[in-house]
């Protein structure tokens, strides 16, 4: 059995992926299953509320972040492996704006097909999504754009400004049953990390 497809998309927040990816699951022709690092971050607080719903610090901590967060996008990269592993396709839904979190990524999958795909949106149109969503901080996916952006080689780009996730999607399959080569992702190096 072959390793399942990863289907990589590299976008800042509110540029276009969940929708993307919601669209390539509901397809017939190819089964995917999506993974979110939303879903493991959520399922993590959930967890943490529902466990110690009455927990009151003794002290504040001035980076939950750095604790919490390599640890469990580690383990969310190593559940895309094993899901490409057993065979199954996965879209993966995430932000690349730390050099830590791409090299762990590229570290793992870098020995299975994975195709990257650049989902483009510009600063004006983000923060318009992020006015009209109202679940998202004002000026975040600003403030990934230069570091999301940095990557210059993808297999594939779909602008969400001018296309519908629909047809995102339409041309992410197209790509995928063209049995073109997989190549820009196995291109990457490391980043140095700042």
């Amino acid at each position: 059995m072959k390793q399942g497809l990863v289907v990589l998309m590299n976008g800042t927040s509110s540029s276009g992926k969940t929708s993307i990816s919601m669209e390539l699951t509901k397809q017939k022709g190819i089964p995917f299953h999506r993974l979110s690092i939303d879903d493991f971050f959520g399922n993590y607080n959930d967890f943490i509320d529902n466990k110690f719903p009455d927990i009151e610090p003794t002290r504040e901590v001035d980076d939950v972040g750095k604790i919490l967060f390599d640890p469990i996008n580690s383990l969310y990269f190593a559940t895309i492996k094993l899901f490409s592993e057993m065979g199954l396709n996965v879209i993966v839904d995430t932000v690349f704006d730390n050099d830590k979190r791409f090299n762990d990524c590229l570290d793992l999958l870098f020995d299975h097909p994975t195709l990257f795909v650049g989902v483009l949106c510009s600063k004006e149109e983000l923060t318009r999504r992020e006015q009209i969503r109202g679940d998202r901080q004002i000026g975040l996916a600003s403030s990934q754009y230069d570091k999301v952006y940095s990557f210059k080689e993808y297999d594939l780009e779909v602008n969400t400004e001018e296309m519908n996730p629909t047809e995102c999607a339409d041309k992410i399959l197209s790509f995928i049953k063209s049995d073109q080569d997989y190549s820009a992702f196995k291109k990457l190096m490391k980043r140095e990390i700042s």
